[in-house]
């Protein structure tokens, strides 16, 4: 099924975020960090929702639909949804200022290590229990194919 394929690309490129992420991170890049979990947190959530047959929407932070949804959800995710939501949301809210900034915030003095921190916390947590809930596609599948 094609949304199976995408929900496991989805998590697999998630993956590779946070991989990336570990390194803005060792440059003590904080807003950047912030700005990539939340990408990493947004695709891991939403190759959840398209491996539960649930057509994500086109916003960035999906925890209502995750909340809304929660009976459909695997176990191990039940369990962590108000963490996982709590994730998403926090790490939207800073999505557009970590990268933009405003003409009264500079993202690099107002994003500390503390803020990337928790932001690339979080991601792993989310990103974790995506990657164990949904699993691997199988070999030959479209999303392991080069």
């Amino acid at each position: 099924m094609r949304s199976q394929a995408l929900a496991f690309d989805y998590i697999d490129r998630a993956g590779k975020r946070l991989q990336a992420v570990q390194r803005l991170y060792e440059l003590e890049d904080w807003p950047d960090t912030v700005r990539e979990c939340q990408e990493a947190v947004e695709l891991a959530l939403k190759a959840l929702l398209r491996y539960c047959r649930i057509e994500p929407p086109r916003t960035h932070d999906v925890s209502d639909i995750l909340v809304e949804n929660a009976s459909l959800l695997p176990a191990a995710v039940q369990e962590k949804l108000d963490r996982i939501t709590e994730v998403s949301r926090r790490l939207r809210r800073d999505r557009e200022l970590a990268f933009y900034g405003s003409e009264d915030l500079t993202p690099s003095q107002f994003y500390k290590e503390r803020d990337a921190s928790e932001a690339l916390e979080g991601a792993r947590l989310v990103v974790t229990a995506v990657q164990e809930a949904v699993g691997t596609p199988p070999s030959g599948s479209p999303a392991h194919s080069p």
